[in-house]
C-alpha cells in the first residue's frame, strides 16, 4: 500500500530497531570510544531452555522485570565454534513492547535499559552513563 521509502511501510521490528538506535545515540555520543568493542543486537524474545517458571534462572548480565528478561549483556568470550566473540547487549523486543504504553514510553524504557546495560558493561553507575560524572 505504501511506497517502500516511506516510514509507514516499515515493519514493527524495523521501527523498533530504529528506536533502539535512537535511544543509544546519546549514550554513544558520550561513551563512544569506551563502547568500540561492544555490539548491539535485538531478538524477539529471550531463549528459554526450561519451560517451568519455577526452574528458570537467568544468567549473569540479564536485566529482568518481574522475572521477564528485557535485555542481556553477553560478555566477550568464545562462541560455540571456538571463535572469539565480542561483548554485546541483546535487547528483547517483545517484552519491552509489552511493557510500554505508547511510543514515547517505549523510547524512555529503551533508553533506561540501554543505560543499565552500558553501565554494567563499563562497570560504573547508571547515573554516570546518563550524564553524571564517571
Amino acid at each position: 500500500m505504501y511506497p517502500a521509502s516511506t516510514p509507514a511501510s516499515r515493519t514493527r521490528a524495523e521501527k523498533f530497531d530504529a528506536m533502539v538506535l535512537e535511544a543509544l545515540e546519546p549514550i554513544e555520543l558520550r561513551w563512544g570510544s569506551e563502547l568500540a568493542d561492544l555490539d548491539l543486537a535485538v531478538d524477539e524474545v529471550p531463549e528459554v531452555e526450561e519451560t517451568s517458571p519455577d526452574d528458570v534462572v537467568w544468567g549473569q548480565g540479564v536485566l529482568a522485570d518481574v522475572g521477564v528478561p528485557l535485555a542481556q549483556l553477553v560478555p566477550a568470550g568464545v562462541d560455540p565454534e571456538g571463535l572469539p566473540s565480542r561483548a554485546r547487549i541483546v535487547i528483547y523486543r517483545r517484552p519491552l513492547e509489552a511493557r510500554a504504553r505508547d511510543g514515547a514510553d517505549l523510547a524512555d524504557l529503551l533508553h533506561e535499559v540501554l543505560v543499565e546495560q552500558v553501565a554494567e558493561y563499563l562497570n560504573i553507575e547508571p547515573d554516570a552513563v546518563d550524564g553524571g560524572e564517571s
